[in-house]
């Protein structure tokens, strides 16, 4: 949850029109932001925003837009951005450490002690938060007068490069800055496997910054009396630097600065940033009316959105370049329903009246769980996010179907879990300075992706790990289970790359396949790093159930 200060008389400024504490206090609302406070001695504002997906309310300038749209009745005019010769060229070196850049220039107005703090406040809660610590995505600021373009983006060795880091009083090559500069210490964490460290230089070769690090403190410093900015934003995922650039040219449009692009040049493909494209999604008045429950005009929609900061024509509705938050109609829809007022929409009487019942399968599985533990096994609850090298390449066995995540912030949560057993193995692997036995047991909700489709379901895994686990402690346990819920089966051999050969089978009842058990590979628990033998068992508890309940 963030939280900005700002002059209560800059705000006014900005939105041109006066507003007292107590009116800031209501109109914050629409930005989800809650009132924290004002101090008259400094005409200090803090207020907290509770949406992490809206950065561009994170500073003064982008809360007057949101109030000058919601007081007013039309949409705020698009950034003019002037064209310009700036360059910034990208080296093929940054590809493997931080391949995305984008910047601009602001010019035209004298800077001051405060907005400075602005600007620096607006930066370091986007590279905080949405930049996820600067790993995703960091922004610098310079000053313009003393920049000579082109602009270079290259990656070098820690030690070629020197420089006096911002506020700070000595030279430091890449590598001292990591230990010696306190952001270096706070950052080093994210070029922690680098070869190479990013550097941006000048046309005359004076080195600007060490991305995502620290600026230098000549070129990197803006001052009081500056009138003209150069912005860049660094980073991992394209996606997110352009939204930094978009959200910080509009910050500066407010401000009255005009905007001049940068060219960027790739090895492989040339674009000029800022990107103001709008995106467009469409919705329909009846999902409008189906959810919100009102009966809006047409005119009446595009007036809401006009005042969000959407455009609107024939319900194809225009997305302003510095919101990435947009995914749905129903995105939409709630913006529409904050600017008309939740207050605003009356309550409707309960029609139906039901009383809540436990899922039978949440019961079933209820049941499972307390033959385990009758068993002496303890429960393990592990994340659903996992990584395909857990799943598949330390279990020794093919990929079967992943549903795997498209922008994951870590490799290690890259992926649903497809199945079990290599998170008890995960909690062994962990736990080999804990007294054995150790038996352990998972209940929980797995996916698996079939074709095109994509199926959920429940399933429960044992493992037991001590000097003399085998498939027969493993089928003893599974022969417990069983009786007590009155299921009869039987166990076919198969070949199984995460057990033993002719140690491995499939559990079958009334001719469908619901389970499998055996010991685990030498080569699964070389790869886990277990010195002691694991015998385990997953069941699938929604195919299983569907046959007792029958």
């Amino acid at each position: 949850m963030p939280t900005i200060t700002f002059s209560l008389k800059d705000l006014q400024h900005l939105v041109g029109k006066k507003i007292s504490t107590a009116e800031l206090e209501n109109l914050l609302h629409f930005a989800k932001g809650e009132f924290e406070g004002y101090s008259k001695t400094t005409d200090e504002v803090t207020v907290s925003l509770d949406d992490t997906n809206l950065p561009y309310l994170w500073s003064v300038e982008g809360i007057a837009r949101l109030l000058k749209g919601v007081l007013g009745s039309g949409r705020q005019e698009k950034i003019k951005v002037e064209k310009s010769g700036y360059k910034i060229i990208v080296e093929s070196s940054v590809k493997n450490v931080r391949p995305f850049i984008a910047a601009f220039v602001a010019k035209g107005k004298k800077i001051d002690d405060y907005f400075i703090k602005q600007l620096v406040q607006l930066q370091e809660k986007f590279c905080d938060n949405y930049g996820r610590k600067r790993e995703k995505a960091s922004v610098g600021l310079y000053s313009y007068k003393k920049i000579s373009f082109p602009v270079h983006y290259r990656a070098v060795a820690p030690e070629s490069a020197s420089f006096v880091p911002l506020e700070f009083g000595k030279k430091l090559n890449l590598r001292e800055i990591l230990k010696e500069h306190p952001k270096g210490r706070d950052y080093a964490f994210i070029l922690e496997n680098a070869e190479k460290y990013p550097l941006l230089t000048d046309s005359k070769n004076e080195i600007l910054s060490f991305p995502p690090i620290i600026n230098s403190n000549f070129t990197g410093k803006v001052e009081e009396g500056d009138e003209d900015i150069l912005f860049e934003v660094t980073g991992t995922d394209e996606e997110t630097i352009n939204l930094a650039t978009n959200v910080f040219a509009y910050a500066l449009y407010e401000r009255g600065f005009k905007i001049y692009s940068v060219a960027i040049e790739y090895p492989e493909r040339k674009l000029t940033t800022p990107l103001l494209k709008e995106e467009s999604i469409r919705i329909s008045k009846s999902t409008v009316h189906s959810m919100l429950g009102l009966e809006l005009k047409d005119a009446e929609i595009k007036k809401l959105l006009n005042r969000a900061g959407f455009g609107f024509e024939n319900f194809n509705v225009r997305i302003p370049p510095y919101r990435a938050d947009i995914l749905h109609e129903a995105d939409v829809i709630e913006d529409i329903a904050i600017i008309y007022g939740f207050d605003r929409i009356k309550e409707l009487p309960m029609k139906s009246y039901t009383v809540g019942e436990t899922l039978g399968i949440v019961k079933f599985s209820d049941r499972l769980r307390m033959l385990s533990v009758g068993l002496g096994y303890q429960e393990i609850m592990s994340t659903i996010l996992t990584s395909k090298k857990s799943l598949y390449e330390m279990m020794c066995i093919k990929d079967f179907g992943t549903v795997e995540i498209e922008k994951y912030m870590s490799e290690s949560y890259s992926a649903v879990r497809s199945w079990l057993i290599p998170s008890l193995m995960e909690t062994l692997s962990k736990n080999r300075h804990i007294d054995y036995p150790q038996k352990i047991f998972e209940h929980g909700t797995v996916t698996a992706r079939k074709g095109n489709g994509i199926d959920d379901y429940e399933r429960i895994a044992m493992a037991s790990c001590h000097s003399k686990a085998d498939f027969t402690e493993m089928k003893q346990a599974l022969d417990f289970v069983m009786s007590s819920i009155g299921a009869k089966y039987k166990i076919e051999e198969v070949e199984h790359g995460s057990f033993i050969k002719g140690r491995a089978g499939r559990i079958i009842v009334n001719g469908k396949k619901v389970a499998f058990i055996g010991e685990i590979s030498p080569a699964v628990l070389e790869k886990w790093g277990l010195e002691m033998p694991v015998a385990a068992l997953e069941i699938n508890v929604s195919e299983l159930f569907g046959m007792v309940q029958g």
